[in-house]
């Protein structure tokens, strides 16, 4: 399965708790999957239909465990291969749960369906599971070894700014952006998506996601001292090449005797160690010097063989 699928998949197992937050979470799931209609006679019917199978089962869960509306009461059908559609029939049952949602008026009956009405997430467990509803009904996870990325997709741009301020109740810094004939809230950044699993609930995929940050990081690390050592590597194998080549220079038109006994050393241990950096080729002196040391008379031996070139010239 997919990381989208396994998150979906715990989070239909947490639907339980206080009814107030079954409702929440009901509510999450009906307003981007529900649906009304009027049948024959006058009578309501409440659909619901999902391509999530975690959906489905969280879906039916709730009805039984907040209205107590038994599986039999539910007519569940399979469109193509993906598609299921599940038909609350029984008009008194719906009508319940229409004015529960508040997508009926009380009084005169009319349906107004909203997409959250703010007395059903005045608490903060309510909200965590109106979100936990609503990306069960209608959100996806990119797989987090790709890149990070959460999104819910709302079918209108006022629903989206509405789940978006739920988000930012909890510092979840969620966007918006319009999608074909869709608003899209989502979110981007590893720690902020490892917040929102976290409030949903999912917090064994929240746990699988910051594994998958820390060895990315690791790795990254990794690299860029990789990169770095690499990248000084060849600066120390570029120095040591002119360094011996103005010694070189030295050596075969004025010998390295005519240099001052400090200089000659440094000149032969460097013919005699072109491999090392300037730190281990202090180190090879008698008595060793430092860094710094070392530099300086290489760059005196180069700016020697320049002189050579200079007055060869003349």
């Amino acid at each position: 399965m997919s990381f989208s699928s396994d998150v979906k998949e715990e989070l239909e197992k947490r639907n339980g708790g206080a009814k107030h937050v079954q409702i929440a979470e009901l509510a999450g799931l009906l307003a981007f999957s529900g649906k009304v209609r009027r049948a024959r006679g006058g009578l309501w019917q409440l659909l619901f239909c999902t391509e999530n199978k975690s959906a489905l089962a969280a879906y039916t869960n709730l009805l039984a465990g907040a209205f107590s509306i038994p599986e039999e009461s539910l007519t569940v059908q399979r469109e193509g291969r993906r598609v299921y559609t599940v038909r609350l029939t029984d008009h008194e049952m719906v009508r319940r749960i229409l004015l529960t949602v508040k997508w009926m008026d009380p009084k005169s009956g009319q349906i107004e369906p909203v997409f959250v009405h703010d007395i059903l997430i005045q608490r903060e467990d309510d909200r965590r599971a109106f979100l936990r509803g609503a990306f069960l009904a209608a959100g996806s996870l990119t797989d987090p070894r790709k890149q990070y990325h959460m999104e819910i997709v709302c079918a209108f741009a006022a629903d989206a700014r509405k789940l978006a301020e739920i988000f930012w109740f909890f510092h979840i810094d969620a966007r918006t952006v319009r999608r074909k004939n869709s608003t899209v809230v989502y979110v981007k950044e590893a720690g902020q998506i490892t917040d929102a699993l976290n409030l949903m609930g999912a917090y064994v995929s929240q746990m699988d996601l910051t594994n998958v940050v820390i060895y990315k990081e690791v790795r990254n690390e990794v690299n860029r001292k990789v990169n770095c050592e690499t990248a000084n590597s060849n600066k120390t194998a570029v120095a040591a090449v002119r360094q011996l080549k103005a010694i070189e220079k030295i050596r075969d038109e004025r010998g390295l005797e005519s240099l001052p006994a400090q200089l000659m050393e440094i000149a032969q241990a460097r013919l005699a160690n072109p491999e090392l950096d300037l730190k281990s080729l202090g180190e090879t002196l008698d008595p060793p010097i430092g860094k710094s040391g070392v530099n300086h008379r290489l760059r005196r031996l180069i700016q020697i063989a320049d002189g050579l070139s200079d007055t060869k010239g003349r």
